[in-house]
C-alpha cells in the first residue's frame, strides 16, 4: 500500500510529465506541479479580470484537452458546438468593462439525465435517443445566468442505475488513473471529466452514492447536498425520495462554490427547501490563515461498521491514517457504532427500484420515450421498453414492481421504509455528539472493467458506504485521501464526511482545511492512455 499522507517517490515526476503533457495555454488551467490544490473557478476569475488570459483561450485550451483524452476515456456523450462562442460573449462583456458573473468562463460538464436546451438528453439509454428538451434543468438554468458554460454531457450508468458507467447505452467510461479500470458510477463521466481536467466542475446526480462513489475512484471531489437543498427540477426521476443533484470539482472549494450556485428554493420543485443558502464561498480560507490546529475541538466520529469484513485492507489502512490526521489537526475523534447501517444497503435497494419501477413507467413509447413500430398496442409497449431499456434497467424494474405488487408490498417496500426510519435516528443520535461522521467512501478502490459485471449483488455491494447517507437525507462530501496500489501510479482512496442536515457549511469548512493542509499530496491522474 501507498502511504496516505505522503506521495510515491516519483509522483512529482509523473504529476510534472502530466502538466507538461497537456495541451494547455493557460497558467490558470494548468497549476504548477509543488502548489497545494488551487480552486480552477476562483483561478479562472481571477486570470480573466486581470486579462492574464481570455476566455476564448481558455476553452480552446479545456477543448483541445477534451479531444486528445476522449477517445480513450469516453467521458462525454455529447459536446457543445457553443463553448467558443459563449467564451466570446464573455471576453466582450469584459472588455466593455460590463460585470460579469461569478462563473464567467467556467467549463462545466452536465451529467445526460440532467436536462439542457440545444443538446441531447438521454439519461444514456435507447429510449431518449436524439431527445432534445425544450427547457433548462433549474440546476443548469441558475449557473449558466452566473456565467458559466455548459462544455457538454457526461456518460452515465443508464437512468443512473449502477454503480461502474458500463451499463450506458452508447459506451463504457474508463478510469483517468487505470483505462482498464471503472470510473465509479452512476455519474462516471462526470467525475472522469474533472480528474481528466476535461472540464473544471461537473454537475452530477446523486441517488445512492452516484456522486460519492466515482469521486473516490477518480480521486476529485465529489458532493451531495442535503436532500431539497437543490431543485430536482429538470433531472429525469430515479427515485424521487432518493435523488440529489451534486457536484463534482477538483477541490473542495470548486465543489462548493458551484453548489452555492445551484442551491436555493425552486416553484417548480415543492421538494425544494426554503432553508437559507449560506454563503459557501467565504468558507475557504487560504493556508496562511490555519492556525497550528485549525480543527481544534470538532468532533468527529468515525463510524465503526464502515471498517468491519468486507472492506479492502487498503482501503481501510488508508481511512485510518486520515483519521489520525484529522486528530492532528486537533479534531476529538471518537468512535461511533451505528447498529442499523447494515440494514441501509438492501433497504435502499428496495426502495430504490420501486419508486424506479413507478418513475420510469412513463417511457412506454406512446407518452415518453421513442417508439417502435408495430401492428398492436401490446406489440408497440413491448418492443419500444425491450429495445429502449438495457438489462440493468430491466432488471431494477422488475425488482420494483414485484415489491409493490399485491401481497408484498407490506413484506418488502414498507419494511424497507421502516428501515429507513432507524437509520435516520441512528444518524441523528450520532450527529447529535458529533459534529461530522468519517467512513471510507467505498469498500474498494476502482476496480477492472466488467470484473464485476455478471455478479449484481457483489456490484450492488460497492454502494454500502453511501446508501445510508441518501435514506436520512443528510449532506455529505467526499475527497482524496490517499493513494493504494494498482494502476500505473497507485489508486486514488476518497474519505467521506457526513454532516447534519442543511450543515453542508460545516462538511466544506473541515473538508477544506483537511485538503488544503494535505502537504506532499496530489492527485492528478498520470492518464497513461
Amino acid at each position: 500500500m501507498v502511504s496516505t499522507l505522503q506521495p510515491p517517490r516519483n509522483f512529482s515526476l509523473l504529476r510534472l510529465r502530466l502538466i507538461h503533457s497537456r495541451p494547455i495555454v493557460s497558467v490558470a488551467a494548468a497549476p504548477a506541479a509543488s502548489s497545494l490544490p488551487e480552486s480552477q473557478i476562483l483561478s479562472t476569475r481571477r486570470s480573466l479580470l486581470t486579462g492574464e488570459v481570455t476566455a476564448v483561450e481558455l476553452a480552446k485550451s479545456y477543448l483541445s484537452r477534451l479531444r486528445l483524452t476522449e477517445p480513450h476515456l469516453k467521458s462525454f456523450l455529447h459536446v457543445s458546438e457553443n463553448v467558443l462562442k459563449e467564451a466570446d460573449e464573455i471576453d466582450k462583456r469584459i472588455s466593455k468593462g460590463e460585470d460579469v458573473g461569478p462563473l464567467a468562463g467556467v467549463l462545466v460538464g452536465v451529467k445526460d439525465n440532467i436536462c439542457t436546451t440545444g443538446m441531447p438528453s438521454t439519461a444514456a439509454s435507447r429510449i431518449l435517443e436524439h431527445y432534445h428538451p425544450p427547457f433548462d434543468a433549474t440546476a443548469v438554468r441558475k449557473f449558466k445566468e452566473l456565467g458559466g458554460i455548459v462544455v457538454g454531457k457526461t456518460n452515465l450508468d443508464e437512468f443512473g442505475m449502477g454503480g461502474t458507467t458500463e451499463t450506458s447505452a452508447f459506451q463504457v467510461t474508463r478510469n483517468p488513473w487505470d483505462v482498464t479500470r471503472v470510473p465509479g458510477g452512476s455519474s462516471g463521466g462526470s467525475a472522469a471529466a474533472v480528474a481528466a481536467r476535461q472540464c473544471m466542475v461537473a454537475l452530477g446526480s446523486d441517488t445512492g452514492g452516484s456522486v460519492r462513489q466515482p469521486a473516490s475512484f477518480c480521486g476529485v471531489v465529489g458532493l451531495k447536498p442535503t436532500y431539497g437543498r437543490v431543485s430536482r427540477f429538470g433531472l429525469m426521476a430515479h427515485a424521487s425520495s432518493l435523488d440529489v443533484i451534486g457536484c463534482l470539482g477538483s477541490t473542495v472549494a470548486d465543489a462548493g462554490i458551484l453548489l452555492h450556485a445551484i442551491s436555493g428554493h425552486d416553484r417548480f420543485d415543492p421538494t425544494s427547501s426554503k432553508q437559507e443558502v449560506p454563503d459557501f464561498p467565504s468558507l475557504f480560507p487560504s493556508l496562511d490563515s490555519f492556525e497550528s490546529k485549525p480543527l481544534k475541538g470538532v468532533k468527529v466520529g468515525l463510524i465503526r461498521e464502515t471498517l468491519e469484513v468486507g472492506v479492502d485492507p487498503g482501503v481501510k489502512s488508508v481511512t485510518q491514517e486520515a483519521a489520525s490526521y484529522l486528530e492532528a489537526l486537533g479534531c476529538d475523534l471518537t468512535e461511533v457504532s451505528m447498529p442499523a447501517f447494515s440494514l441501509g444497503w438492501p433497504a435502499y435497494y428496495v426502495i430504490a427500484s420501486s419508486e424506479s419501477s413507478s418513475n420510469i413507467a412513463r417511457y412506454d413509447g406512446l407518452r415518453y420515450g421513442n417508439q417502435a413500430t408495430a401492428d398492436e398496442l401490446n406489440k408497440v409497449y413491448e418492443d419500444s421498453r425491450g429495445k429502449g431499456f438495457g438489462w440493468e434497467v430491466k432488471m431494477r424494474l422488475l425488482m420494483g414492481t414485484y415489491a409493490l405488487s399485491e401481497g408484498y408490498y407490506d413484506a418488502y417496500y414498507k419494511r424497507a421504509q421502516k428501515v429507513r426510519t432507524l437509520i435516520q435516528k441512528d444518524f441523528k443520535a450520532a450527529l447529535d455528539h458529533n459534529d461530522i461522521l468519517i467512513s471510507p467512501a467505498a469498500p474498494s478502490a476502482a476496480f477492472k472493467i466488467g470484473e464485476k459485471r455478471d455478479d449484481p449483488l457483489e456490484m450492488y455491494a460497492g454502494d454500502i458506504m453511501t446508501v445510508n447517507v441518501n435514506l436520512a437525507g443528510v449532506p455529505a462530501i467526499v475527497l482524496p485521501c490517499g493513494l493504494v496500489e494498482g494502476g500505473p501510479s497507485g489508486l486514488p482512496v476518497g474519505l467521506q464526511m457526513i454532516g447534519s442536515a442543511f450543515d453542508e457549511a460545516k462538511l466544506l469548512k473541515v473538508a477544506h482545511i483537511f485538503e488544503q493542509t494535505l502537504k506532499g499530496s496530489s492527485f492528478v491522474p498520470p492518464l497513461h492512455c
